[in-house]
């Protein structure tokens, strides 16, 4: 731990917070619109957003996950507000305004359909699609893996895909055709996967596995204990392990303790760290006056939370997909949350990965991964 506070600053700056007067503070309580305190000591309006401040130097890592690229100030990535505005859905924002809206039928697929023998068609008040929604689209599905498809990778201007699961194997598949062209034998469950340049690094019980897909080099790097379910590379270092932790001082500089259950999944975006659990909520964390993350806003779902995803819709507007227990993905607007649609599937995703041009994937517990494509948002035609 800092003794001097240095590693709760470096957060605080970099989640957003200032040393400002406390007069100046935002109620947290206000923007969830519960704020029953009158008069009340804290502002019940928004601040003028920063200016955008140019990046110093360059990132020691060409990868960058595309939430990740907008918090730290990459400017190729498009970089938007949040104004704070969490849980209000307002026009102008995709999912805000009526030509947005999703049109539902039953938010459940159709039984009958699953097995190719509903003969209702389209009065059937079930689904027979497995999504909801207008905004993407299903191209591909890739069949392979015996068990949960629990991570997906895609090494930035690569043309494979790698996908490992609880069958004990990584499968590499060609963009192109969508055949698996290769399948390595790994000898124990994946937990985790990630891209790093050329490197493919996988956690396996005890051991990291890395492989350069220029080279076909491979290492087995020992040191943990037990399941390898996080890596992150950062300041030319792979970490593997399940905390946030001061990437200076390698130590633990806060603990959040807010939720209730398993905490499944974190991204970071914009100013604010993201949160999903088993509780059913996911909570958004800005730094506060005191230097901690506190949180600004929770989100509440029916289900329990598994993995979250980020990207950016055509028009650069955030979005948030989040898989449920209840085997589907809602996808947000943020801030607002307002709802895009839902993906569906036999079992629970574990999995959710973005590729570039609007493509993203998912890996389901049958062992099968999904290839998704974002549509493009129509302009409005001139009056």
């Amino acid at each position: 731990m800092d003794v001097d506070g240095g590693g709760n600053k470096r957060v605080f700056q970099r989640l957003g917070g200032s040393s400002t007067d406390p007069k100046n503070k935002v109620c947290y309580h206000w923007r969830a619109g519960k704020c029953n305190r009158y008069p009340c000591p804290f502002l019940h309006r928004e601040l003028p957003s920063p200016p955008i401040q140019p990046p110093n130097g360059t990132a020691s890592s060409k990868r960058h996950h595309v939430f990740n690229a907008a918090a730290a100030g990459d400017p190729t990535v498009p970089r938007r507000a949040p104004n704070n505005t969490w849980g209000r859905p307002h026009a102008g924002r995709g999912g805000g305004g009526a030509n947005n809206r999703v049109v539902r039928k039953m938010d459940k697929v159709c039984s009958y359909w699953l097995q190719g023998n509903c003969s209702r068609g389209e009065t059937c008040k079930f689904l027979h699609s497995w999504s909801l929604g207008d905004g993407f689209s299903l191209l591909s599905q890739l069949d392979g893996h015996q068990k949960v498809v629990s991570a997906i990778a895609m090494p930035a201007g690569s043309d494979k895909l790698y996908t490992g699961s609880k069958d004990e194997t990584l499968r590499v598949w060609d963009c192109q055709s969508g055949q698996c062209i290769g399948v390595l034998n790994l000898g124990g469950e994946v937990g985790c996967m990630i891209s790093e340049g050329p490197w493919i690094f996988v956690g396996l019980p005890s051991i990291v596995k890395a492989w350069n897909t220029q080279t076909n080099m491979d290492l087995s790097l020992s040191g943990p204990v037990g399941q390898v379910y996080a890596l992150i590379v950062g300041n030319d270092l792979l970490f593997a392990g399940t905390q946030v932790w001061n990437l200076e001082t390698l130590q633990c500089i806060q603990t959040l303790t807010e939720h209730t259950n398993v905490v499944m999944s974190v991204l970071i975006w914009d100013h604010y760290l993201l949160s999903c659990s088993l509780d059913k909520t996911i909570k958004a964390w800005v730094t506060g006056q005191s230097g901690n993350l506190e949180v600004a806003y929770t989100h509440t779902e029916e289900h329990g939370l598994l993995t979250l995803g980020g990207m950016y819709d055509s028009e650069s507007k955030p979005l948030l997909l989040c898989s449920t227990n209840d085997n589907s993905v809602r996808i947000y607007d943020l801030p607002s949350f307002a709802e895009r649609g839902k993906i569906f599937s036999k079992m629970e995703i574990r999995a959710i990965q973005i590729g570039p041009g609007g493509i993203f994937f998912t890996g389901d517990g049958t062992g099968q991964v999904k290839v998704w494509k974002l549509a493009a948002v129509e302009a409005a035609n001139p009056a």
